[in-house]
């Protein structure tokens, strides 16, 4: 009678397969990695924003991983990032580490800007290859920041639009607004931070030094503002009250005429006196108004300046396309 084959040999060869494949699953990224990374050098321009933002090695492996690139032309630019048109990007992230796109920004005035893009995208990349656990504990830390912790009004009108343009994205979103933005975060998330840069305040640091030249801009524009319109009253007051001392002077001189005329003298000296000091003082008043049109007017040449600066900075990040006629 032929044997019959043993199936004690099934079990250990499938636990064998099985291991196997769990292998392969926890080795994925860095098979997968080391695939795309092939060959890859990055450009020098892409080498210098790792290194001014202090990316860890695990941060820049991510980084490189996503092939950066850094287009000067809003063109280019959209062609990697075509989502949001109409809206104002400076940086975008394809998801599954299928690229990172920074605008780089031409007015030395935003020095510091692309770095700022630079980390915000990278911590997307390290968003993603969280574990689902790892996920929950951050966004948990993020969440509770953004309730009870965050004050900073221009953060926190960022989060407001992506709440409502990326609902579903809000905590990924915060994640990188906060890394990059905030100087200063409890410690749970300052600890978070620190693994993929060696100094965030470095960040930040850009972040401001490019986001003053916006506020101090704007602060100035209201200030002059708020300025002007005190100087306007004043100078209005004044026009109001020098017409009606015109009006008065134009009678008291029609009057003196009269008594000229009707040769009474002693009257008409009793009151040339008092004609003269008041014509002295209306005078005086115009030459004050035509002096504080003056200042007005040279105010009103260095708030439009200001303005234009805005406006200069405002267009070199300005990444919107038009709509199609």
């Amino acid at each position: 009678m032929q044997a019959k084959p043993s199936g004690r040999w099934q079990v250990p060869l499938l636990l064998g397969v099985l291991a196997l494949l769990c292998l392969v699953w926890w080795q994925r990224y860095p098979v997968q990695d080391w695939f795309r990374l092939r060959g890859y050098t990055p450009a020098v321009s892409i080498k210098q924003l790792a290194d001014d933002d202090g990316m860890e090695p695990y941060t820049r492996h991510l980084f490189y991983l996503n092939k950066p690139q850094l287009p000067t032309t809003v063109e280019a630019f959209r062609r990697g990032c075509p989502e949001n048109q109409d809206t104002v990007v400076l940086g975008c992230y394809h998801p599954g580490e299928n690229g990172i796109y920074v605008y780089d920004v031409q007015d030395p005035s935003l020095a510091g800007l692309p770095q700022v893009t630079a980390a915000h995208e990278a911590l997307h990349a390290v968003y993603e290859r969280l574990s689902s656990s790892e996920r929950k504990q951050l966004n948990s830390k993020l969440d509770a920041y953004y309730t009870s912790g965050l004050t900073d009004t221009t953060v926190k009108s960022e989060i407001a639009i992506y709440q409502k343009t990326e609902p579903k994205d809000v905590d990924n979103e915060m994640s990188c607004v906060f890394g990059t933005e905030v100087a200063n975060l409890p410690p749970a998330l300052e600890q978070y931070y620190a693994k993929y840069f060696t100094n965030r305040q470095k960040i930040t640091a850009y972040y401001q030094q490019y986001q003053v030249q916006f506020t101090s801009r704007r602060q100035q524009i209201a200030n002059d503002d708020a300025q002007l319109d005190s100087m306007k009253s004043r100078i209005d007051s004044l026009e109001t009250s020098l017409t009606a001392q015109g009006k008065s002077l134009d009678s008291q001189k029609t009057q003196l005429q009269q008594l000229l005329t009707s040769g009474q003298a002693a009257a008409y000296n009793a009151a040339i006196n008092s004609y003269n000091a008041q014509v002295r003082s209306y005078n005086a008043g115009v030459d004050s108004v035509r002096r504080q049109i003056a200042s007005y007017n040279q105010l009103v040449d260095t708030r439009n300046s200001v303005a234009g600066q805005l406006t200069t900075l405002a267009q070199a990040i300005d990444t919107r396309v038009p709509a199609a006629q």
